[in-house]
């Protein structure tokens, strides 16, 4: 699709800069630049040739998860259980948008006039991992799964260690919950401080406590979101990183259990 690769939009982007970061040259340039078009970008623009990145993210999705699952376990005798949290804190949205900024991502997608002006939100972050499992997707299709593999192994994979360290593999709530019990024996309770605006746009401020002491208040548009953003900043002023775990390491010859 030659005509796609030279509009002015698309040659604006200079996807080379890109290749070049991430070290892989596109056969077919059309995959990489469809794997950065989010559907508002096309209700503008109707007659640009090429579709959204949906069905490439549906790709990438099932190319991450199978090589974050074939690492994991040819390379940790760990429980299944464990493995299969430490496998969703390495393919997350969270996880991915933060990687999408590092390749600095956001400059090559085509977004709609509004989209365009909602950086920093959740839904661009959302945006950007959707982004980043379409790229996955237009990898494999590209050159294969050793490639995909490959790209997954140099950005994603090797995260590995930061989400063992800081116990990203639980949830904020659960990590300084455990944290809570292990260190000072005490569970953490939770209470609504403030609560505003309209039903329908709510506002909630929570503060987390251990017995009567206030640690850290949280905010979010649901008592579920600001708990959560409370433990969050309760464990980075406690500096808990979460209960400890035995990481077991496997070596090729050892039996699959």
């Amino acid at each position: 699709m030659d005509e796609t690769l030279n509009l002015k939009e698309v040659k604006a982007k200079k996807f080379e800069k890109l290749e070049e970061h991430i070290g892989i040259k596109f056969e077919h340039k059309e995959y990489l630049v469809q794997a950065f078009v989010h559907r508002s970008f096309l209700n503008e623009h109707k007659d640009f040739p090429l579709h959204h990145n949906e069905r490439l993210e549906f790709l990438g999705d099932a190319v991450l998860e199978l090589v974050t699952t074939d690492f994991l376990f040819n390379n940790y005798a760990n429980p299944e259980g464990e493995l299969t949290n430490w496998r969703a804190a390495l393919v997350n949205a969270k996880m991915l948008s933060s990687v999408a900024h590092e390749i600095n991502f956001e400059k090559y997608l085509f977004l709609s006039h509004g989209e365009s002006k909602d950086a920093g939100t959740k839904a661009r972050e959302y945006i950007l991992a959707n982004a980043m499992e379409a790229l996955i997707g237009a990898i494999y299709l590209d050159k294969g799964y050793i490639m995909a593999q490959q790209f997954i192994a140099r950005w994603i994979l090797t995260k590995l260690d930061f989400v063992l360290e800081n116990g990203l593999y639980m949830d904020a709530k659960s990590r300084f919950q455990e944290s809570a019990q292990e260190i000072v024996n005490v569970t953490p309770t939770y209470k609504v401080l403030e609560e505003e605006g309209p039903d329908h746009a709510k506002e909630f401020e929570i503060g987390i406590y251990l017995d009567k002491e206030l640690i850290a208040k949280g905010k979010g548009t649901s008592k579920q979101e600001a708990q959560t953003d409370a433990a969050e900043n309760a464990l980075k002023k406690k500096k808990w990183k979460g209960p400890s775990i035995k990481i077991l390491k496997r070596n090729p010859d050892d039996p699959l259990y």
